[in-house]
Parts: structure tokens; C-alpha cells; sequence
């Protein structure tokens, strides 16, 4: 298919809202992911509308796993033999107003948790670019949003409920302390997580400005500044022309803040119009830009919680580097561009800070993350994705867990210094490994 024929396709069916994507699962005769690139391996399916079910169900077999919105684009959910579905838990348990907590089933997905929060005058810290995501999967996986102070959303994690292999239920959290630590980016691995309590602020107001053509030599020269210049900063480029194309400032309102936009940064112009990330594309489904004040969580995603944000016809991937090498690494991938473009639909570069979950890609160290959307071409996009990982090797760069990659067990246990340890931890809390599959068996224990 044509570039200009597959953007049009793309764009026709932005406007078909979120539900459609979702509402044929049960249909098909393989489940497929969001993308619909990744076909699970089983299609026993077996949904849990409560703590005792979800219970009754790990009981009752030998393997499992759990399956949530599907926006992972490798097999770190499937599983060869039975999955448990918990998308009809999504309930509100809690808000302690007094210890700024709030209490829900793990797979609400934020989208909703936020309009629920914002209505009783309370916020998160982040949100990722899309609100559809499951809170569950989205801390199992240590996905991220952006924010060179904020760190990624299970920073926010203050406790979790989950089902062990014999079905025990354990809650961990901060006073648990490496354990916590261990169990809360889990890949998956630990048990069937039923509940998290996430930390809470005041709500707070918002709006962003979008820049286009940003010089790479500027960004080479004031990085620090430029990711410092608002709450959020996205940077979105086709590695062509020497340029980051569009720069996305998620600014926070407050008092005695000037109301017009600067019509220059750093080289970049002040867009005219909204935009989507991919430029060529309409930005009906994108979050309001050109100023418009809206509050937290319609101005955090890059995306509306009522539309897909394109068709779902892509892959993803993302590596996560120290702050420190982050023009370094930056410029490494830029000198691959002739590799990368004809594969690619747009790269997005993000800024998170450092946590202390072992599992997290910003275990130890503030990060940046260089993302990579691609056009649907798996045969194209294996033979590139090695040449990215050479390249950013010497920064010990590490994988996003949801997202396509190539990196080795053995590279991976170099870059997690915490993965024994969790290896150990999978270990006595699945001694039979109930929770392990294909994918965990090989990044994690090393079996290919």
C-alpha cells in the first residue's frame, strides 16, 4: 500500500470511536492485540467479575495468564493455555481524601479513573499518550507518560492487591519495601493483580503549545533546557532535514503566567493549528492544543479518551537511555535515518525520572526514551531494529517490556542489575510457574 493511500486510510477511520476496536474480541477465532499484529496462542478466554472468582479461576489451572487492553505489541501477556480477562472489574473502591489515595480494580483504565478523580477535585501525577490503557498494565510494564521530574505512572503505585498461585491474596506496599520494590513493574510474573491504590494531588489545569521544525543543533545544544520548558515535552521527529518536527509543550496554569505563546523556541516555530504527531493526519482525536486551558487529563495524553488514536495498524518499539547520553544516543539514531524512515510513521523522544523498581527501564536513573512507531511491516522493521540496538548498546540503552525488541536475556541481565533477584522473586511466589511463558521464560530465565 501507498504512504499517501495508507494516510488516508489512517485518518478515515480516526473518528470511529474506541469501543469498535474492542467490541469484535470475542468474535474472531484468534484474539489478536490492539495492533492486531500479535496473535495469541489460545483463545480460552475466561472472564472474572470478582475477587472470589478471579481466585477460583487461578485455582483451578495449572497455567495462566492475564489479559488486559492488548496494548502490548509481543507475548508478554499470551499464553498456550488459558488466559483470565478482568475488563468487567472496574470499580472506584476508595478515596482517602486524607492520605491523597485512591483505590480501584486494577484493569479501570485511566481514562475513566480520571474523569472520576477530577469530579471529586483530585489528579494523577501523569498519564501516558494514550488514556485507554489499563492501570495494571500499564505499571506491570513501567509505562511511563513524560516529564523530566515526573516518573513514570507506577511511580504512583502506594499499594496493590493480587492473587498468588495457590490463591492466596497479598497486598504489598511501601512499608513492604524491596519486596514492594520488586512486585510492582512485574511483567506479569507475580500473580493476578486485583486491586492498586495509586497516590493523588489537587486537581490542576493545563494547556499546550505545539512548535514545528526544531533544528537538531539546537536540541544538540539546549536539551536540558528545552525538556525543562514545561510539565511535559514530547519531541516527535522523522530523523530527516536535520529537524525534530514537532515539539509538544504540556504546560501547567498557574498565577501571574503569561497567556500568549512565544511564536519561537529554540529555532522551532508556533504552530498555527492543532496537529497530529504524524503531521499528514487530521488532529480531530488529538488533545486540544494553541493554548486552550482544559484540565489535567485532557491535556497530558496526546490523544482523547473517546477515539482511537489511529487505526491500530502499527508496531512499537522504545528503548530507555540515562539522561546523561541523551543527545549522544539521540544523534546515533539520527545517523541511521536512511534505515529507519522508509520504515517508520514518526519517533517520539521523552524525558522520565529515575525510580527505584527493579524491573522499570528507569531503575537507578532519570531516562530518556526514543520511540519508534512503524508502519506494519514486521519483515522490515527485524532487520532494523538490530542496527538501533548496536547502535545505542554502548548506554546500556533497555527495552520498553511491552513494545519489540531484539535485545538478548544476556544483554538484559547486564542492563537490569536488579534481575536475578527478581528471578528469584518469580520463583517463590510461582514455585510451578503458573504465571511464565514463552516471553518471560526467555528475557527473564534466559531459555531460548
Amino acid at each position: 500500500m501507498k504512504k499517501r493511500t495508507f494516510l488516508k486510510l489512517s485518518s478515515s477511520l480516526l473518528a470511529t470511536p474506541v469501543l469498535s476496536t474492542f467490541e469484535n474480541w470475542m468474535d474472531d477465532k484468534k484474539l489478536l492485540n490492539w495492533a492486531g499484529n500479535y496473535a495469541y496462542s489460545t483463545n480460552r478466554l475466561y472472564p472474572a467479575k470478582s475477587l472470589q472468582q478471579t481466585q477460583d479461576l487461578v485455582k483451578k489451572y495449572d497455567k495462566l495468564k492475564v489479559l488486559g487492553t492488548r496494548h502490548c505489541f509481543n507475548g508478554i501477556a499470551d499464553s498456550t493455555h488459558q488466559m483470565i480477562s478482568l475488563v468487567d472489574m472496574t470499580k472506584v473502591h476508595s478515596l482517602d481524601t486524607r492520605a491523597k489515595t485512591v483505590t480501584v480494580d486494577a484493569n479501570m483504565k485511566y481514562g475513566h479513573l480520571a474523569t472520576y478523580l477530577d469530579s471529586k477535585g483530585f489528579a494523577l501525577h501523569n498519564l501516558a499518550s494514550l488514556p485507554h490503557i489499563s492501570i495494571a498494565g500499564a505499571c506491570a510494564t513501567a509505562t511511563h507518560g513524560s516529564g523530566i521530574k515526573n516518573g513514570n505512572l507506577s511511580t504512583a503505585v502506594a499499594a496493590m492487591e493480587m492473587v498468588l498461585a495457590n490463591g492466596e491474596v497479598r497486598t504489598l506496599s511501601r512499608k513492604d519495601g524491596e519486596d514492594f520494590r520488586a512486585a510492582v513493574v512485574h511483567l506479569g510474573g507475580l500473580g493476578v493483580v486485583t486491586k492498586i491504590t495509586l497516590d493523588v494531588q489537587p486537581t490542576y489545569q493545563m494547556r499546550q503549545f505545539v512548535y514545528v521544525n526544531l533544528p537538531m543543533s539546537q536540541l544538540k545544544e539546549h536539551f536540558e533546557a528545552i525538556e525543562s520548558s514545561a510539565y511535559s515535552v514530547s519531541l516527535f521527529t522523522d530523523w530527516q532535514k536535520g529537524r525534530v518536527n514537532e515539539v509538544w509543550l504540556k504546560e501547567l496554569i498557574g498565577k501571574g503566567q503569561p497567556t500568549a505563546a512565544k511564536t519561537e523556541f529554540y529555532g522551532a516555530q508556533l504552530a498555527k493549528k492543532n496537529l497530529h504527531p504524524i503531521a499528514e493526519l487530521s488532529a480531530v482525536n488529538c488533545t486540544e492544543q494553541m493554548g486552550v486551558p482544559g484540565p489535567w487529563y485532557e491535556r497530558l495524553p496526546h490523544f482523547r479518551m473517546g477515539f482511537t488514536p489511529s487505526s491500530g495498524k502499527e508496531l512499537q518499539s522504545e528503548f530507555f537511555v540515562p539522561y546523561r547520553n541523551a543527545v549522544e544516543a539521540i544523534l546515533a539514531v539520527e545517523r541511521l535515518r536512511d534505515h529507519i524512515s522508509p520504515h517508520l510513521f514518526i519517533s517520539e523522544i521523552r524525558t522520565i525520572e529515575a525510580d527505584d523498581f527493579w524491573m522499570s527501564p528507569c531503575y537507578k536513573q532519570r531516562s530518556v526514551a526514543i520511540h519508534f512507531t512503524w508502519k506494519p511491516d514486521w519483515n522490515s522493521v527485524r532487520k532494523v531494529l538490530p542496527m538501533i540496538e548496536k547502535e545505542l548498546a554502548r548506554f546500556e540503552a533497555r527495552p520498553h517490556w511491552g513494545k519489540l525488541f531484539s535485545i538478548t536475556p544476556a544483554q538484559l541481565q547486564e542492563r537490569y542489575p536488579k534481575l536475578p533477584d527478581f528471578r528469584k522473586m518469580l520463583n517463590e511466589y510461582d514455585p510451578k510457574g503458573k504465571f511464565r511463558n514463552a516471553f518471560l521464560d526467555k528475557n527473564i530465565f534466559g531459555r531460548v
